[in-house]
């Protein structure tokens, strides 16, 4: 149900759907025993396979342009197991809304934060790249219970205010800071004074395939964000990759790889190529775990 207030000369101006959809829906399910949250999880899992067949054109043509070698049997498998894994990111996405700290532990570990240690003791950020593979919305929970720098993430605001305030709320409560697309280059610019781990996702695709970097990602030619290498040598921050492991259900270990950690000396393209395949590395180990439904691969590169 929406609720409007219609004003003269301006468009519906909804004033519950955020607010219902979080109190009757998110919220209550957030605080469901684990046995309740994974049967809903299967019941998802079946009716977005099975019943609406959600983005599957997008899905299986990603798979097969990513996977020419697969047979459509692999592929399927791939699929399956896909759908299986995107209701567990949505269940987990849920439940960091009320997760605590304890069960946030319990979920996530961290094999090495030590690795980023010795920046902070210089009083110095750093860059970290991550992409949408496993359990993207733990990681970013929960990076602040595991390293010294303060965790900021460069996220797109809801179109929904008080669903974007909401989430706001939650990642503060973890000590993290939420950056707006429009407010990076202020935050850079100003915000910056205490030692800061600025995480930038490397697998969205870019607004404008013009004001990118292209290069081959899954036998394909493609746009990457050229964010993270723009931001790295103008200020000099090592840039460090999170590979986020499945160890179990709902359970993941987050290792920190070393992409440079001096970025000012690195020729044009290596942070991008780099970390972009590092993820690649990752997504042909265990192909099931990356987000397909995104449309990774709606931009060609210009003549």
């Amino acid at each position: 149900m929406q609720v409007v207030i219609l004003i003269p000369n301006r468009k519906p101006v909804s004033i519950l759907k955020g607010r219902l959809l979080y109190y009757l829906i998110i919220l209550p399910l957030s605080r469901c025993p684990d046995f309740i949250i994974d049967t809903l999880g299967a019941v998802l899992y079946f009716g977005l396979y099975f019943i609406v067949g959600y983005r599957k054109k997008v899905i299986f043509s990603n798979l097969r342009n990513s996977f020419p070698d697969k047979t459509e049997a692999e592929i399927q498998v791939i699929a399956k197991r896909f759908y299986r894994h995107l209701a567990t990111v949505f269940i987990d996405g849920v439940k960091s809304f009320s997760i605590s700290k304890d069960e946030l532990r319990e979920n996530l570990v961290c094999e090495n934060p030590e690795i980023l240690r010795k920046h902070y003791d210089e009083g110095k950020c750093v860059i970290i790249t991550v992409g949408h593979y496993s359990s993207w919305e733990l990681f970013l929970a929960g990076i602040n219970l595991f390293i010294r720098h303060r965790a900021a993430v460069i996220y797109q605001p809801l179109s929904d205010e008080f669903l974007d305030r909401k989430l706001r709320e939650v990642r503060s409560d973890f000590r993290t800071i939420m950056i707006p697309t429009k407010g990076v280059k202020e935050f850079f610019r100003n915000e910056m004074k205490d030692p800061c781990a600025i995480a930038f996702a490397i697998d969205q695709s870019p607004a404008s395939p013009e004001r990118c970097y292209w290069m081959p990602f899954l036998n394909q030619e493609t746009a990457v964000h050229f964010g993270a290498e723009k931001y790295a040598k103008e200020y000099n921050l090592p840039v460090y990759f999170a590979r986020i492991i499945p160890i179990s259900k709902h359970q993941y270990k987050l290792k920190f790889e070393v992409v440079t950690t001096n970025p000012a000396a690195e020729p044009y393209g290596f942070i991008t190529e780099q970390s972009t395949r590092l993820l690649e590395d990752q997504i042909r180990t265990q192909p099931e775990y990356w987000l397909w439904s995104h449309r990774r691969w709606k931009h060609k590169r210009p003549s």
